[in-house]
């Protein structure tokens, strides 16, 4: 990534953090920084599960943000299995599968990221079902699909080391649950190639199919990763050592 487009992404992250401040609709501990929480989450999450192809799935992979609590929730108590991931995918078995049927606490309990952390089983990429529904967390969106996170880009190495193993392809749904404020022209996210693009916003009002064709990334882009980013992730370590990568 360019420093110009680092910087216009930084800029549009605080806008939207600013607008969502200004329209007295950002949650405790305010908007700046994250994937914002935002008022009219739960009414999101609604939404989404009223969706046929929400409906239809097995399998959720969802962000660990707050703002989409209530959607590991309902996915939860609809009887879908849900993977998230650790936090900075830290861990050499990366993601945390919480299992309907197993569970000894409530889906509000096991769906937070303390919940997760203690009743998730620790669960390798190559151990991953398909997945019917990506659920990405985000700090702006726009009709065309295009996103942006809060700069760790941890949510589109997620998405590249589960489409690497084949567990994310063409009919995986990508979506997202944001407050209105959050959604900005077309045009104004610039999008890289190893950015992930939506397939459909949600908003606590409705759900807009975006209208993009960007192509999703297939699989881990190695040059577009720095050294430190490689070294701080084993599982990256691993596949960078198996593949020969540079």
């Amino acid at each position: 990534m360019t420093g110009d487009t680092a910087d216009v992404k930084q800029r549009l992250r605080e806008e939207a953090w600013a607008a969502l401040q200004d329209a007295g609709v950002a949650r405790f501990p305010g908007a700046s920084g994250r994937i914002p929480n935002f008022a009219g989450a739960e009414a999101a999450a609604q939404r989404l599960a009223e969706a046929e192809r929400w409906q239809r799935a097995a399998t959720v992979k969802s962000n660990p943000d707050s703002p989409q609590w209530p959607v590991r929730q309902r996915a939860l108590e609809a009887g879908k299995t849900v993977f998230m991931a650790v936090p900075r995918l830290r861990e050499e078995r990366p993601f945390l599968r919480l299992e309907p049927d197993a569970l000894e606490v409530s889906p509000r309990k096991a769906s937070s990221i303390k919940g997760s952390s203690q009743h998730g089983i620790p669960t390798a990429v190559e151990d991953l079902e398909p997945v019917d529904v990506v659920v990405v967390g985000c700090v702006a969106v726009d009709r065309s699909g295009a996103r942006l996170g809060k700069g760790g880009g941890f949510a589109d190495l997620e998405f590249a080391l589960a489409s690497a193993a084949g567990l994310i392809g063409p009919r995986t749904w990508v979506v997202t649950t944001v407050h209105p404020v959050q959604i900005v022209d077309d045009g104004r996210i610039p999008m890289t190639a190893h950015d992930v693009p939506l397939d459909a916003i949600v908003t606590p009002d409705e759900i807009i199919a975006c209208h993009g064709t960007r192509a999703r990334p297939a699989g881990v882009l190695w040059d577009h990763l720095p050294d430190s980013k490689i070294e701080e992730i084993p599982l990256l370590r691993r596949l960078r050592d198996a593949a020969g990568a540079p």
